[in-house]
């Protein structure tokens, strides 16, 4: 497969896939057709560990489009878009990052109009139109060129995503803390952005929930989300659902992950590892007094450490000690030794608390920690 080096590339289109080759072969072939004028665009299919042509669809495409395009694949272990998102993103070489699902197509314009549209610390959120069964099955790779995708939209998908960009719209300018939601199928955001929150979090594991993290991350590292759903959208070719994926939003496996207090911006398992040492803390003064903070300073003594008043990623405190949490930080860890009840209100202070026994247990905590 073809490669490019870094500065020739403008754009990088990041299809994640699993068990799909048709459906991936009607991604590639849109991808293709896309109408450019001076941008460079590259594509990287990031697999999920097919046991099918996946590759071959990819090798072709590469073969007959012009387009460079590479491909990568994981052994499969469950459902783990977060680490496939991550893996297209590490080889990515373009400046600024188009996410694609690969069972949606996208229109001619589609890359031209973010190309249009983005500006610095901006990422454009798009969505899918569903295609109905019947619409999807006469659909086929080596005949893309004569379909009008446009034409093969529903009337009330249009609507739907008609009200959906207005709701992101007025979100948007209503400066709302969660909303518009970032649906990682389909949405643009700069390379640098995305490398500043570390990706996607690889915590979520199982269907749902790593994109809406993704979105409230950018937005806490000072991205602007908005949505580019009047200039373009992407198209769902219709397939059975998967089966790990849940009736409703609030059902999903990783519900609880994303509702965790402490958020750090930059997640600790995204596209790189960062283990405690590579964390900003800030730890209480009164460390040395007793076992758990001795332990503590011990397993962070390579790491940077702040002192009270100064910002940090993971602040620590013991029950033990007088708790008071006093720098502006991410997340407020809080280690209460087995057998003591902490106050309430340093539990209700702290975003997270874990319980702990000795100096192992303490390094566990930190580990985990955010």
């Amino acid at each position: 497969m073809t490669s490019a080096g870094r500065n020739s590339v403008d754009v990088s289109i990041l299809v994640t896939t699993y068990r799909r080759p048709r459906h991936l072969g009607l991604a590639l072939e849109s991808i293709a057709r896309q109408r450019l004028d001076t941008t460079t665009i590259e594509v990287v299919v990031s697999d999920d560990g097919s046991d099918d042509e996946t590759a071959e669809v990819v090798s072709r495409f590469a073969a007959r489009s012009g387009i460079a395009a590479r491909f990568v694949s994981q052994p499969h272990d469950g459902f783990r878009l977060a680490r496939a998102r991550n893996a297209a993103a590490r080889l990515a070489r373009g400046s600024y990052l188009v996410f694609l699902d690969g069972d949606c197509m996208i229109p001619p314009h589609h890359v031209a109009s973010h190309v249009a549209r983005r500006r610095s610390g901006t990422a454009l959120l798009g969505y899918c139109a569903r295609l109905t069964e019947p619409a999807s099955r006469t659909l086929c790779p080596e005949e893309l060129a004569a379909v009008d995708l446009d034409g093969l939209v529903p009337s009330a998908e249009r609507r739907l995503l008609g009200r959906r960009h207005r709701k992101a719209w007025w979100r948007t300018a209503l400066r709302h803390p969660t909303k518009p939601r970032l649906a990682g199928g389909d949405f643009g955001v700069w390379r640098d952005d995305f490398v500043a929150v570390n990706g996607f979090d690889e915590q979520f594991v199982g269907w749902g929930q790593e994109d809406d993290d993704l979105g409230l991350r950018l937005r806490a590292a000072g991205v602007r989300l908005e949505s580019i759903l009047d200039q373009t959208r992407s198209l769902h070719v219709w397939h059975p659902s998967d089966p790990t994926a849940t009736r409703r939003w609030r059902d999903g496996p990783n519900v609880p992950r994303l509702a965790r207090r402490g958020r750090l911006i930059a997640c600790r398992s995204g596209i790189m590892e960062r283990p405690s040492r590579s964390l900003v803390w800030g730890l209480p003064a009164t460390q040395g007094l007793d076992p758990i903070g001795q332990a503590a300073a011990a397993h962070l003594s390579a790491a940077a450490t702040v002192p009270p008043g100064r910002p940090c990623e993971i602040e620590v405190a013991i029950a033990t000690q007088p708790v008071r949490f006093a720098r502006p930080a991410e997340c407020r860890l809080l280690l209460v030794p087995v057998g003591h009840t902490p106050d309430p209100r340093s539990v209700a202070a702290a975003d997270q608390v874990a319980e702990v026994t000795d100096a192992a247990s303490v390094r566990r905590a930190l580990d985990v920690a955010g």
